[in-house]
């Protein structure tokens, strides 16, 4: 029986939990039999060892938050085998998701994870105590949410040299310059729309002044390409200052604008807007995020995919679960 443990119960924390409980006949044929013991927020938890009744779990955090025992009480006072990370994500030092994944770890705990924080201040600190105590540690929701990136470079790819990796990592700032570019309308207006639509944030800063492409960016270059690089090591250029006639000069030369995040084998790492041609795969519409991979034997190689939402992220978290125990 694998038992599992949510830390972070917000949208995608839930969604997973939805997920377990609608498809699990069909994922304990691919994983054997599990049950989830404990969920946590950020004021208490639900545990019970014999698995939780998630349909009440989630009724009772839209009501509030939980009580209970403390995160901290259930890392270090429940029987788990895998804990999913899905606690806010801070950029600046990690935590506290850094200090929960740290802790499973020691426990002997395996880790899944969507929370970019504790990768972008210590990936390679991680990854060692995991490979050290032989655990996993997966975090395909990281970058692009249901856009498969991670695990298609790590294994599918496998035996190819990486030249680079180039890619629309950020969903808000790409529908705000798609709007920009279709609409003639200024950042401004459109920022407003995005955040009627939810798209954008009430603060929209870390989007659009492309630290959260950044975050993501970080994280491919120290796991996919041998990089041992912090976040002040990335050129950083949001997209505040771009205006509706840039959109009309570079359509007369056929190209549009895009938010494009690089990193390639020469240590160039950069999130920059930068002119694209209007027939590449990278001129994406909308929220959806891609990713074009140069490798030496497979040649060019492209992704996209919804890269956020509840059951987008959720979904890049199921398929690390199934991936760790099949």
């Amino acid at each position: 029986m694998i038992k599992i443990a949510i830390i972070g119960f917000g949208a995608v924390g839930q969604g997973v939990a939805e997920i377990l409980l609608r498809r699990k006949e069909e994922l304990e044929k691919k994983i054997g039999k599990f049950s989830l013991v404990a969920v946590t927020d950020s004021r208490g938890s639900i545990v019970d060892e014999n698995g939780i009744d998630i349909i009440k779990a989630i009724e009772r955090k839209k009501k509030g938050r939980f009580d209970g025992k403390s995160t901290m009480e259930v890392i270090e006072g429940v029987d788990f085998d895998v804990m999913i990370e899905c606690s806010v994500t801070n950029i600046d030092d990690g935590e506290p998701g850094l200090t929960h994944i740290m802790k499973c770890l020691e426990k002997g705990a395996h880790i899944i994870t969507s929370n970019k924080g504790p990768l972008v201040a210590d990936f390679h600190g991680i990854n060692r105590l995991a490979e050290k105590k032989g655990l996993k540690f997966m975090f395909e929701a990281t970058v692009g949410g249901a856009m498969p990136l991670i695990k298609l470079v790590k294994y599918n790819l496998a035996g190819n040299s990486i030249e680079f990796i180039k890619g629309v990592l950020n969903g808000t700032c790409n529908y705000i310059l798609t709007r920009m570019e279709q609409e003639k309308m200024t950042y401004q207006q459109v920022l407003a729309e995005a955040q009627e639509l939810n798209i954008a944030e009430a603060n929209p800063d870390y989007d659009v002044k492309g630290f959260d492409s950044a975050a993501k960016l970080l994280i491919l270059a120290n796991a996919l390409m041998g990089m041992d690089v912090k976040l002040s090591d990335v050129e950083i250029v949001g997209i505040t200052d771009i205006t509706p006639e840039a959109f009309d000069v570079a359509k007369s030369k056929n190209y549009t604008i895009r938010l494009i995040a690089e990193v390639n084998k020469k240590g160039y790492i950069g999130v920059t807007p930068r002119l694209v041609p209007i027939e590449h795969p990278l001129a994406i519409h909308g929220t959806m995020n891609a990713a074009l991979i140069k490798t030496d034997l497979a040649g060019d190689v492209v992704v996209m995919g919804r890269g956020a939402g509840k059951y987008e992220t959720a979904s890049a978290i199921i398929s690390d679960l199934i991936f760790a125990f099949s």
